[in-house]
């Protein structure tokens, strides 16, 4: 995919820059959506000097999510922060709302949002238990995140607009006032798919990136060789903590066990771009599976029932994905970025490719010359 970029600034992502060794390709956009069912939808505020954030929402299907449930697995690397819903993913293993990805004062009112959606649905009117999840990271250096500008119709919309195929990525939905790093970024997405031999799964991944260290890209320290960006430097602010929110998706029939398995590799990608994991740092993962089989509809919730499983001796090329997409969705989510400035005057610039390709080639992880 071209231009994955929502305001038409031309930016690339990972496989533009250079394709990756990888052991899986990837899907036909390269997102989460190529896992079919899944649907993902961003809205954005940009107003004035100070306010940059926004929402995005992923849906596992396009039906009830109350009435059809989803098993669901979720991992904590570090859990300094807010994720509604958790506790119940852990104890129950399912997920029965949209996932909605937001800034850290704006949870309260993505779970709102949810509700008033899903109580929307024929069916849910009289539901007196419904089960919100959502995700945050702090966008406070570059958003006025004290003045809660996001309303709960605003982060709705994110749930209504949701639909299939490409997904922008970068400084759009839940990524527009986020950094990571050191550098811009925002939300990323990846997929894989794996040979007929192996299942033929597909594996799809979306990160909102806003979380410390030094970005390494193709095990080259590009970061380093960077170093921090000016801005943050004269800022005084060096960008020691932050968080990270994971969203893996498959169409592998896998239990709530092995998607909790699942959601575990997905750290693995994230430390291969150099993060360093901060004490400050919201680190979380939340796997899914869309596959029929394993789907926890009224009738199977109502009484035993069989349900198709992959074995254990199976999974391991979906950790293998996990691990590969994770690492590429977040590289998506700093070289889809563009430059950025918001609250007090602070720019956070995006990472300059053609920096990064130089240093790539120069390092033997580019051909000499740039192809056509």
């Amino acid at each position: 995919m071209r231009n994955r970029r929502a305001d038409g600034d031309r930016r690339m992502n990972l496989n533009e820059v250079f394709a990756p060794p990888s052991a899986f390709p990837p899907g036909r956009c390269n997102a989460i959506t190529d896992v079919a069912g899944v649907r993902v939808g961003h809205v954005t505020r940009i107003d004035g000097d100070d306010i940059r954030t926004g929402a995005t929402a992923i849906l596992p299907h396009g039906g009830n999510l109350l009435q059809d449930r989803v098993p669901a697995g979720l991992s904590v690397f570090n859990g300094h922060g807010k994720m509604i819903g958790a506790t119940q993913i852990l104890e129950l293993g399912e997920i029965e709302t949209p996932i909605v990805l937001t800034n850290t004062l704006a949870a309260a009112r993505a779970a709102e949002a949810i509700l008033d959606w899903m109580l929307a649905w024929p069916g849910n009117e009289c539901a007196r238990s419904i089960n919100p999840i959502v995700g945050e990271t702090n966008d406070g250096r570059l958003n006025a995140i004290h003045r809660r500008a996001l309303s709960v119709a605003e982060i709705r919309s994110a749930i209504d607009a949701a639909s299939g195929g490409p997904v922008s990525e970068g400084c759009i939905g839940a990524g527009t006032g986020t950094i990571a790093m050191g550098w811009k970024a925002g939300i990323g997405t990846t997929s894989r798919v794996l040979p007929q031999k192996l299942g033929g799964y597909t594996l799809g991944v979306l990160v909102q990136s806003n979380f410390p260290g030094s970005v390494r890209i193709g095990g080259v320290a590009i970061g380093r060789l960077l170093g921090i960006p000016p801005a943050v430097t004269l800022a005084g602010d060096e960008l020691t903590s932050g968080s990270i929110m994971i969203v893996v998706a498959t169409d592998a029939p896998l239990s709530d066990r092995n998607l909790t398995r699942l959601a575990r590799r997905a750290f693995a990608g994230v430390a291969r771009t150099e993060a360093s994991f901060s004490n400050g740092s919201g680190d979380y993962a939340v796997a899914f599976s869309t596959a029929e089989s394993v789907r926890r509809t009224p009738k199977r919730r109502a009484a035993p029932s069989p349900v198709h499983d992959l074995p254990n001796e199976r999974v391991s090329p979906l950790f293998e994905a996990a691990i590969e997409a994770t690492e590429e969705a977040v590289i998506n989510s700093l070289l889809c970025a563009t430059t950025m400035t918001g609250r007090g005057g602070l720019t956070v610039e995006a990472l300059p490719i053609d920096q990064v390709t130089e240093i790539l080639r120069d390092r033997g992880v580019l051909d000499a010359e740039p192809t056509t």
